[in-house]
């Protein structure tokens, strides 16, 4: 017998066919939400870490500054004491340096001259005074030269003047420089110009200070004037 099927079979499939699409289409929004909500919840949790980092990078950062600010207060204290140091290590050092100046003016000062004033500058010192001749400038030239403390004399200028004690005496006014040695004097015990023991070396026992004083003048000349009390400068060594 011969059997046909009326049914609209193909109806059947196409509906079928639909409500699979439907239910994959479902399934498939489902799965992209899931995804999407998962997703976010990654993002959201590496974005709070991140924040997390940020938060702590700046506190850090904060303590490194304050640390750095402590540290550029450190810096300026210890320049502050270097400077200090220094400048208490150089006192220390040209203490005697004055008393050495003296006693090497007293030692070197050669007779016919004595001085009208003394004036030092760093270690440079500038000598106004008066001699009987031109030849005993050149004496005490020599004799500074030949100094353990001073060197370098150099004459700026020598005039012939009225003497300022005595209208009727001649006398020839010089103005001549002179620079302190800024190395270490030589040993004690070694003779200096003049036969006399050279001072001691900076730092050490300073020798008995002299007064600046002119020498006695030769007896050719007896109306050679008498030297002044004490040296005039604009700066008392």
């Amino acid at each position: 017998m011969i059997r046909i099927n009326l049914l609209p079979h193909r109806e059947q499939k196409r509906q079928a066919r639909q409500r699979q699409f439907v239910s994959l289409s479902i399934g498939l929004a489902i799965l992209g939400l899931a995804l999407v909500g998962l997703g976010w919840v990654v993002l959201d949790r590496q974005i709070e870490n991140q924040e997390n980092r940020n938060a702590l990078l700046k506190s850090e950062i904060a303590k490194l500054d304050e640390q750095i600010k402590e540290i550029d207060k450190l810096r300026e204290q210890t320049q502050a004491l270097l400077s200090r140091k220094q400048v208490v290590e150089t006192l220390q050092s040209n203490r005697t340096e004055a008393v050495h100046v003296l006693d090497q003016m007293v030692r070197q000062l050669p007779d016919g001259i004595y001085l009208k004033s003394l004036k030092q500058i760093g270690a440079k010192i500038t000598l106004v005074g008066y001699a009987q001749s031109s030849a005993r400038v050149s004496t005490l030239m020599r004799n500074l030269d030949t100094s353990p403390w001073l060197q370098n004399p150099e004459l700026v200028e020598i005039k012939l003047v009225t003497s300022p004690l005595a209208k009727d005496l001649r006398v020839n006014e010089f103005t001549l420089n002179v620079s302190i040695k800024q190395l270490a004097a030589p040993d004690e015990g070694k003779a200096a110009a003049g036969g006399r023991p050279t001072p001691a070396a900076p730092g050490g026992p300073a020798p008995a200070a002299a007064p600046v004083t002119p020498a006695a003048a030769p007896a050719a000349a007896p109306a050679a004037p008498p030297p002044p009390g004490k040296a005039k400068g604009a700066k008392d060594v």
